[in-house]
């Protein structure tokens, strides 16, 4: 990751947030300062301990907003030197020594989008989490693809930041371009106001932080931090139930939670049998099947 500069941008006011200016579109896999303080942000007491529920509204939305530090991160050209223009191929690719190696983010990167994922969608008595189902690796999947270059995204200007919702998405940024910005400036945010990075830190201050980027406590470089989070947890989220021919809901664990049957082709005997539960296990695209246990 290329240096940092030295140098605080002002935090979002807390009285007033930016608009929201699109609803990001979907991956093909489918169908966010005030002074800084020394004393680490108190813990959203609606995330921690965190439940399947909150995974689907959203962290500790209308918590208290936090007085985080905010630090400039790359521009969207400097935050991915192997990746200096969308549709560039990465540079480097898994080995045979190295099978789980990410494709796309480096090694500090793919750490904190791991450690932040697994906070999104944690481990409980349901079922397993974010790590264990794959989804770090889904989401690092995604970006060497049309959508995670942006080549399914008008991304034509003018971006109006003012723009009614309804009129889309509003900035210049392609799905590699908000991991690569927002990872690299949520990097170095943490490391300023904690002094540590984000994956060695308590869980209850890793929930606060990620509480923070969900109410647009600061921006990195021109992208909201908000944006950045809200495409964090919608791609943590469909990387834990999508098909697993994509890369996450390892043995299709996430279904198997829902009690969701996948791709089976025939349920005409059990249309009408309203109170029964699906008494068999799901079956992915690739013919793959998995029992209830």
């Amino acid at each position: 990751m290329p240096d940092m500069p030295n140098r605080p941008y002002p935090a979002a006011p807390q009285t007033e947030q930016p608009p929201h200016t699109h609803a990001a579109p979907a991956s093909p896999a489918q169908t966010q300062p005030a002074q800084q303080s020394a004393e680490p942000p108190e813990p959203a007491a609606t995330l921690y301990p965190p439940t399947r529920r909150h995974i689907v509204q959203g962290l500790g939305t209308g918590a208290a907003a936090l007085a985080l530090g905010a630090v400039a991160a790359p521009s969207a050209a400097q935050a991915a030197p192997d990746h200096a223009a969308p549709g560039t191929a990465p540079s480097k690719h898994p080995t045979a020594a190295q099978p789980n190696a990410p494709r796309f983010f480096n090694p500090a990167e793919f750490a904190l989008l791991s450690a932040a994922c697994e906070r999104i969608f944690p481990a409980d008595a349901q079922g397993p989490g974010a790590i264990a189902l794959g989804v770090p690796h889904f989401i690092d999947g995604q970006m060497d693809t049309p959508w995670g270059r942006g080549e399914l995204w008008y991304m034509q200007g003018p971006h109006r930041t003012d723009a009614p919702a309804n009129l889309g998405y509003q900035l210049p940024y392609s799905p590699q371009q908000i991991y690569k910005v927002g990872l690299s400036g949520m990097m170095a945010w943490v490391q300023q106001t904690h002094q540590a990075a984000f994956e060695t830190l308590a869980p209850e201050v890793q929930d606060s932080i990620l509480t923070a980027l969900e109410q647009n406590a600061t921006q990195f470089d021109a992208l909201p931090a908000a944006t950045f989070f809200e495409q964090l947890r919608s791609d943590t989220i469909e990387g834990a139930f999508a098909d697993p021919l994509h890369g996450g809901n390892r043995q299709m664990a996430g279904w198997l939670m829902m009690g969701f049957p996948g791709a089976r082709g025939d349920y005409m005997d059990w249309v009408d049998r309203y109170d029964t539960p699906y008494p068999y296990g799901p079956v992915s695209i690739a013919g793959e099947s998995a029992e209830h246990g």
